[in-house]
């Protein structure tokens, strides 16, 4: 039986490398060898943490021991018979958790990597199309403005794609300087320290006095969106692109039903599960677009990155993250 080492949440705040067993290829299965996988420092940082309430959703997902990540890029090393569309040697991209072996089964989630797409790039992919799905749900129209809140690297895709959609001016937020610098390098049209107290008076300047047609909450703190509302316009979009731990004392009169705004779910289970007339862009469209855009240089992806580990190091690597989040980008786990 082959052994694989997978990454591992034991208990809150304590990761380790284990061992287990992988199943044999058969057929209708193949197995792929890691290459890199990326961290989400937002859903898996919350799991390792326990940061959320009790009776949160959050506290349903978080059973320990249980599996990180969900990021996977990886080269084919086995097919089984009546697997015709991957071959050894394809590099490719998946849902799957951080592990050195994966097992697929004809018909699961899985995208050739294209040539010209760099491996970092290629590790990044389920964190960028969560961006995606969020800028498409918000249905930009050419010309309206767009505020992010939040300036990760989810937050600087959201950015990009939005202005990719057409939207102008499209405007970063955030508290740190150095994810401000991330985002001035990534070409946002205009980045604003979110503790400035003449915010919401830049922000109506920047939008000829019309205040933000759509805004994306990208910090994942409840207590952000009562600032953030204040810089949509009537009937404009909030985007929940984060996925905020906690939860928030909302005014719905004054902030929702007064000004009668949208607020938006986005999270990534919202792709469709299948192409349709109304909503044809599944992950594996919007992964499609997301190479192409990388390849093509039309938006930043590998730069994001700011440190790699060895595989056997994770655990330092979710350290660093729990005691210094403010100073990293994304964070790749290396499998070779």
């Amino acid at each position: 039986m082959l052994k694989t080492k997978v990454v591992v949440c034991v208990e809150p705040k304590k990761v380790m490398v284990q061992e287990e067993d992988v199943p044999e290829v058969g057929p209708g299965t193949f197995l792929v060898g890691a290459k890199l996988s990326a961290i989400s420092t937002g859903t898996e940082l919350t799991l390792v943490t326990a940061d959320f309430l009790p009776e949160s959703v959050w506290a349903r997902l978080a059973k320990y021991p249980l599996k990180l990540g969900y990021s996977h890029f990886g080269e084919v090393v086995a097919v089984g018979e009546g697997v015709d569309n991957f071959k050894v040697g394809d590099k490719v991209v998946g849902w799957k958790n951080h592990s050195q072996l994966v097992l697929y089964r004809k018909g699961e989630f899985c995208m050739k990597v294209p040539e010209g797409v760099p491996d970092e790039a290629a590790a990044v992919f389920a964190l960028a199309i969560i961006s995606l799905n969020g800028v498409r749900r918000a249905k930009i129209q050419l010309g309206e403005s767009a505020v992010v809140f939040g300036l990760g690297p989810i937050g600087i895709w959201a950015a990009q794609f939005a202005r990719l959609s057409g939207a102008r001016p499209v405007i970063g937020v955030d508290l740190l300087p150095e994810r401000r610098e991330w985002a001035t390098k990534a070409g946002l049209d205009e980045v604003l320290d979110g503790s400035d107290s003449k915010l919401a008076d830049k922000i109506s300047a920047l939008t000829k006095g019309r205040m933000a047609d759509v805004v994306f909450e990208v910090t994942g703190h409840p207590d952000a969106i009562l600032e953030e509302v204040k810089v949509l316009r009537r009937q404009g979009r909030l985007i929940i692109l984060s996925s905020p731990r906690g939860k928030t004392l909302f005014d719905f009169h004054d902030w929702c039903n007064w000004t009668s705004i949208s607020i938006i779910g986005a999270h990534t289970s919202s792709h469709p599960p299948h192409e349709n007339p109304e909503d044809p862009w599944t992950r594996e469209r919007n992964t499609e677009l997301f190479f192409d855009l990388t390849r093509n240089k039309e938006i930043v992806a590998a730069e994001l990155v700011t440190h790699r580990f060895k595989a056997d190091d994770a655990p330092s690597a979710y350290q660093l993250l729990m005691t210094e989040r403010k100073r990293t980008g994304i964070v790749l786990l290396d499998w070779e």
